[in-house]
């Protein structure tokens, strides 16, 4: 009997081969050929699966955003029984980071992608370019849920303050991706401003240094 071949499992492989070529390369030197030859399938195979590059890139995106959406995932469980918010916030913060080989090929590759879609319509329509829009979400509530138990400090708009925390974390992975800054600076910038809007057991960052 011809052995069965198991499709999806197939065309994670392609993927997976597209995300080493690019890491190497860069996304934008990425051609169907050079995919095919780190597979070690055909070419042929590989526009059988996609036919054009454009959906290899496709798929590749939303392989690249379901590995990282588990990083995330794993990171948030491991403290989702922490009593302090706080902590599900950096953890989701903390992730982004490039600080180990799979966080630097996903800030590469997702950065790569962002570039691309400036001036590709299609590309910019995929729901993985709408991640930033989700994480905002995410992480004004967990800041709204904060406020609640009188956990920041007063007068603060969630809202604006999670697009400046996801702003800077992104800013940051960057400079930590072109070896500006390491990934130590950046947590320690990450933990500074998370430090001015919590407020700490003590009563308050603000309390501390008025009495200081």
């Amino acid at each position: 009997m011809p052995k069965r071949v198991d499709h999806a499992v197939r065309r994670t492989e392609i993927a997976e081969a597209l995300v080493r070529v690019a890491r190497r390369r860069g996304l934008h030197a990425v051609g169907m050929r050079d995919v095919a030859a780190e597979a070690g399938v055909s070419l042929r195979l590989v526009q059988y699966y996609f036919e054009t590059k454009e959906k290899l890139l496709f798929f590749g995106l939303e392989h690249l955003a379901e590995r990282f959406g588990e990083r995330v995932s794993a990171r948030v469980r491991a403290v989702r029984d922490s009593p302090d918010p706080r902590a599900m916030v950096e953890a989701l913060l903390m992730a982004a980071l490039p600080a180990d080989e799979e966080s630097r090929t996903f800030h590469h590759l997702y950065t790569s992608y962002a570039v691309l879609a400036v001036t590709d319509r299609a590309l910019a329509a995929q729901p993985f370019m709408k991640n930033p829009d989700a994480a905002e979400d995410v992480v004004t509530e967990l800041l709204r849920r904060a406020q609640e138990a009188e956990l920041l400090e007063p007068g603060l708009d969630a809202r604006l303050e999670t697009v400046s925390l996801l702003a800077m974390s992104a800013g940051l992975g960057t400079s930590v991706l072109v070896g500006q800054r390491s990934s130590e600076s950046a947590a320690a910038v990450l933990e500074h401003h998370l430090d001015r809007i919590f407020r700490t057991r003590g009563g308050g960052a603000s309390t501390q240094r008025a009495q200081g």
